[in-house]
């Protein structure tokens, strides 16, 4: 990709919409107020502001690989790494909150994860620069404790959807 402002736009773009979508797709309303959540569940007013950092690190990551992707090939790779990773970003609000399905938020949560995964390990290999996998590790960590306390709020609350009005 050439040197304009071009890859600045589509990774800031990319980490302001996800962030932008991710808040507007999460209800704290009384259903989720009424679910039981583990002691050590931070508090709601943190994940905002954390979600903001890890998404600004990560857009930074993707304009690293839009501008150092030696070949269109790896540039490919650059851009299928963070598509995926949108739509499955974007997916766990509204599974979550919209659909009040923790369950299954869990089991995408996985598929979040590894997604999270390959910008940490594939895409420093695709641009051949280290730096572009570690602005990754604070979102990696995130997604790891949010499996854990998804999976605690899933075991605490369980059952979901049908089932639970059976």
């Amino acid at each position: 990709m050439d040197n304009s402002w071009t890859p600045i736009f589509i990774a800031a773009g990319w980490a302001i919409i996800l962030g932008g979508l991710g808040g507007a797709l999460t209800d704290i309303g009384q259903w989720y107020r009424d679910l039981r959540k583990p002691s050590w569940q931070p508090p709601d007013w943190l994940f905002g502001p954390a979600w903001t950092v890890i998404l600004g690190l990560a857009g930074w990551s993707f304009y690293i690989g839009l501008t150092r992707a030696p070949t269109p090939g790896a540039l490919a790779g650059v851009w299928a790494l963070f598509g995926a990773n949108f739509v499955l970003h974007f997916l766990w609000s509204p599974l979550f909150f919209k659909l009040r399905r923790p369950d299954w938020a869990l089991a995408e949560n996985v598929l979040l994860w590894l997604s999270v995964t390959g910008l940490l390990v594939v895409l420093p290999r695709l641009v051949g620069d280290s730096f572009a996998g570690w602005l990754n590790l604070p979102y990696f960590v995130w997604v790891s404790f949010a499996f854990l306390l998804n999976a605690k709020i899933v075991q605490l609350n369980r059952p979901f959807g049908a089932a639970a009005t059976a």
